[in-house]
């Protein structure tokens, strides 16, 4: 049975979701193209497995934008309230961007319940925004190898054989 923690949705209601499992891991980006694409000082994103976000009801729609790396990424929105639910980064290493949703955590129907496991980007960190002083900082981005947990490394190495 999966844990009801990993049900969401949009804004007006229009589009649910369940993320099958954990996600591999939890970022949250500081960036300035992420504080510009959401209007906020961060997004915090899960990292999971395509194949493991279910629709429950509705449907999402493909949004392209432009990305610092000049990859690109899509944007999957509700095509109602136009909240934006998750993304896929076409940078990806080893062609897995389309097998890989950001899922923006704050569209959970309990967001506290998927805490980030990294903060990313943080040069550019609002300045006022006080992380908490046990957070995994980086100033940009960081070696995957290094950083995630074993079960995460091998769910991303089973992605990157199957694309």
């Amino acid at each position: 049975m999966v844990n009801d923690s990993y049900v969401g949705g949009c804004a007006c209601g229009n589009v649910r979701y369940r993320m099958a499992s954990k996600p591999m891991y939890v970022h949250c980006c500081h960036c300035r193209s992420c504080q510009s694409q959401t209007g906020s000082a961060f997004a915090l994103n899960a990292l999971i497995e395509a194949d493991r976000v279910h629709l429950l009801g509705g449907a999402v729609e493909k949004v392209a934008m432009t990305t610092p790396s000049g990859k690109g990424q899509n944007i999957y929105r509700c095509p109602k309230c136009r909240v934006a639910l998750w993304s896929n980064y076409l940078a990806m290493p080893g062609g897995i961007g389309e097998a890989v949703h950001f899922l923006r955590v704050g569209t959970l129907d309990e967001p506290d319940k998927v805490p980030p496991d990294i903060h990313i980007y943080t040069t550019s960190k609002q300045q006022w925004l006080v992380l908490p002083a046990h957070a995994n900082l980086v100033d940009g981005f960081y070696d995957i190898d290094k950083v995630w947990p074993e079960a995460s490394l091998k769910r991303r190495a089973s992605l990157m054989a199957e694309n």
